[in-house]
């Protein structure tokens, strides 16, 4: 069945994969040239457990800057996850190294070494139905606050960072004294999974298991008659999100905080285009939305003469 966004011009292509790096300034390098060389745009993070990113550009473009990332021993066979946008998501093109590539602040949590079950999108429904499971939504609030599975807990996260914590505080809760349940956990594309049933395992854990490829992988195959998700995914691009078949959704974004807003969140006195919405507007200084008004005016002005501002920044 024809995806509704395949006539869409621009591919958007999320990637992850856990596997040693050696000489990451040498790989940075040769993937940033590659970029250049299509003009492709987006954010790739690089670190010695392996490669994080999403990026954008035609067919053919996302196609070669593929082809040198597997090109790294242990990629050969990286798995990528494809949808479309009207437009290019990303003002320009990041590839940077880091201490991970998704911040977990657990040094000793290996995700190559234990992890929980990979629950294929066509089985997820199964198992979250189940009454001796309970599910884990392992996104930030604000990712929550757009979309998440019907009956899914909500740590109410405000980083990644935050989960190890909530998860310690809440154990006994969640868990039970009598036999445990099973615990199924999601996250937008699956990276964050990785991770945090790597953690629960870690902790001791044992029925551990979470969405292979994500949420963008379950609209991408479930058929909407069929799903069991509520809302929209929020991505992190110009799209803002996404809906079933991974078609773009109906959120604009907040250049300010960098929160997903609804149309009745732009109709609010409060809402000023790339200045402040009800959500951050108590959260800013006259004197920090001053500078976001100025920002915003030099936008206008670069996207007016056709160049981009330097000062465009992506949320990651």
């Amino acid at each position: 069945m024809m995806n509704l966004g395949e006539s869409l011009p621009i591919c958007v292509a999320a990637l992850y994969k856990f596997a040693p790096v050696t000489a990451l300034e040498r790989h940075r390098s040769a993937i940033a040239e590659s970029c250049e060389a299509q003009g492709i745009k987006g954010t790739l993070l690089i670190a010695r457990e392996g490669i994080n990113g999403t990026i954008a550009g035609s067919d053919e473009e996302i196609a070669q800057v593929l082809a040198v990332i597997r090109t790294i021993a242990g990629f050969e066979d990286l798995e990528v996850k494809y949808s479309r946008a009207v437009a290019m998501p990303f003002h320009r093109m990041k590839v940077r190294i880091k201490p991970e590539i998704v911040t977990m602040g657990q040094p000793d949590i290996d995700p190559l070494a234990d992890v929980g079950q990979y629950v294929a999108p066509e089985d997820w429904n199964d198992l979250i139905r189940d009454p001796a499971t309970i599910v884990i939504d392992t996104r930030n609030d604000y990712e929550t606050a757009v979309g998440t599975f019907k009956g899914a807990i909500d740590p109410d996260l405000k980083t990644f960072r935050d989960f190890p914590e909530w998860f310690r505080s809440e154990r006994d809760r969640l868990l039970g004294q009598g036999t445990p349940p099973k615990v199924a956990m999601f996250c937008t594309g699956g990276i964050r999974c990785e991770k945090s049933t790597a953690f629960l395992k870690a902790e001791g854990v044992e029925d551990v298991f979470h969405l292979k490829g994500g949420i963008l992988k379950y609209l991408e195959d479930v058929p909407q008659d069929e799903s069991l998700w509520e809302g929209e995914c929020f991505v992190f691009d110009q799209r803002v999100t996404v809906g079933h078949g991974l078609v773009p959704g109906s959120y604009q974004l907040c250049h300010a905080c960098r929160r997903p807003i609804t149309a009745e969140d732009a109709a609010s006195d409060r809402f000023e285009e790339g200045v402040s919405c009800p959500a951050c507007h108590d959260e800013r200084t006259d004197a920090q939305r001053a500078g976001y008004r100025e920002r915003h005016r030099q936008e206008i002005r670069a996207s007016e003469q056709g160049r981009s501002h330097i000062g465009a920044r992506q949320h990651q």
